[in-house]
């Protein structure tokens, strides 16, 4: 979470991309990188999945989670990212449940300056000037947006209600047994 109190933006001369999203994803923006910022930038990739993404040079690490199962391999990662020096980071949070604890840990622990995208390409840097859009992403995600909202604050409200009255009716049934045995 290196430079999160600070809107400056840092050269794109390494990268560390998290790829906790469908692999296409990456592929997208790989060309889009290489146009803005050319060759010299050199970009690793953190996955879960096996093989490389198109459009990733032969210079490029690749880090696998299933490489580091435990704490001490993590703490090697950790060392062997640190080493790296990145400046920026990406992650992608495409709504898939992948690598949700290590996209986070990742954001924690590298100290470069992070940026989030999202599957539609939209990103924002990972600073407190953009709470706002956090908060909406955040919100989002969470299905508390749009004509979802209703929905879901009703769902978060009546589910005591359906516990209680699952629990009541099961209580009924099995006493109803009982005085008939």
């Amino acid at each position: 979470m290196r430079l999160f109190f600070s809107k400056s933006l840092p050269n794109f001369e390494r990268l560390l991309l998290v790829e906790s999203g469908s692999r296409h994803l990456i592929e997208n923006l790989l060309p889009g990188l290489r146009a803005l910022y050319g060759d010299s930038l050199e970009v690793d990739l953190v996955t879960c999945f096996q093989g490389q993404p198109a459009g990733l040079t032969e210079g490029s690490r690749i880090f696998r989670v299933w490489d580091y199962p435990d704490g001490k391999s993590r703490r090697k990662l950790l060392e062997q990212l640190r080493a790296r020096q990145y400046t920026v980071g990406g992650i992608l949070c495409s709504g898939e449940p992948v690598m949700t604890k290590w996209k986070w840990w990742l954001l924690w622990k590298v100290p470069a300056k992070f940026f989030v995208m999202n599957e539609n390409g939209d990103y924002y840097w990972f600073d407190y000037s953009n709470w706002r859009t956090m908060l909406h992403f955040l919100l989002f995600r969470a299905g508390l947006t749009g004509a979802d909202a209703v929905t879901t604050v009703k769902q978060v409200l009546l589910f005591p209600f359906t516990v209680l009255f699952l629990v009541c009716y099961a209580a009924r049934a099995h006493l109803r047994r009982k005085v008939r045995v």
